[in-house]
């Protein structure tokens, strides 16, 4: 069944409205017709079964027949604090990252980071990001639409991240925690999610001076294995190990 994300303001107990561009593909690329049956959540995990009513200039019309409250949200709330690797790969990161549950992802520059875009670039790219984050909730059956946040730099990164309850840092160096030590002590439930902070550094990882640094502020310097990861391996690896250890 088509699902699609609509804002609450369009959307009260008997009716709800879609337009723009969900409303065009509804029409000219899915060639809906009245009567026919769709899926739609408010970005706040309550969904909506409905039947399209009609149509009124380039909107569509819904009937709801019912409403309950979505499944496929994880039991936590993390965040992925992602260091801007080169060329694409944030497309695919934040595409993947939205399948594998994340709730919001933040960029942001750190020492070694390559790429450092001007701010025009910047709010291009963050456009893109999150367009490409919509249409990945929506193929992947998400209850809300993560959002990607404006790039930051290294410090302002720390800081966000050091508030939630558990915050890992990922690192390739000696004498840090391994994932499975750290997410022991993790404990989360759909109605208490636990609240966590992952952090991936760019090419290269983080300078020594860097991990120090979100020590300081109780981020945990975690491992990923013995094996070294590319910038957009290591965040996948760590969600879906989130995954596995709290939701499966």
């Amino acid at each position: 069944m088509p699902r699609f994300f609509v804002p609450s303001e369009n959307i009260n107990d008997r009716q709800i409205r879609i337009t723009g561009s969900d409303a065009a593909h509804i029409t000219r690329s899915l060639r809906m017709a009245k009567g026919e049956k769709l899926t739609v959540c408010d970005m706040h995990s309550a969904e909506y079964e409905c039947e399209i009513a009609g149509f009124e200039n380039t909107d569509v019309l819904l009937d709801v027949i019912s409403v309950c409250e979505g499944n496929t949200e994880p039991p936590y709330k993390v965040t992925l604090f992602q260091a801007l690797p080169k060329s694409d790969k944030m497309d695919f990161i934040v595409q993947k990252a939205v399948e594998t549950g994340v709730f919001e992802i933040v960029p942001f520059i750190s020492e070694r980071c390559i790429s450092r875009p001007e701010p025009k670039s910047a709010r291009s790219k963050l456009e893109r990001w999150n367009k490409i984050a919509h249409e990945a909730a929506k193929q992947c059956g998400r209850g809300i639409v993560p959002q990607v946040k404006p790039i930051c730099q290294y410090k302002e990164a720390l800081a966000l991240a050091a508030d939630a309850k558990h915050s890992i840092l990922f690192y390739e160096g000696d004498g840090v925690r391994s994932l499975k030590d750290v997410l022991e002590g993790v404990r989360c439930t759909k109605d208490e999610p636990a609240v966590i902070s992952v952090i991936v550094g760019a090419e290269g990882g983080f300078s020594i001076n860097e991990v120090a640094e979100a020590s300081k502020l109780g981020i945990v310097p975690t491992g990923l294995g013995n094996r070294i990861l590319r910038c957009e391996t290591a965040p996948i690896v760590a969600l879906s190990a989130l995954s596995y250890a709290l939701e499966l």
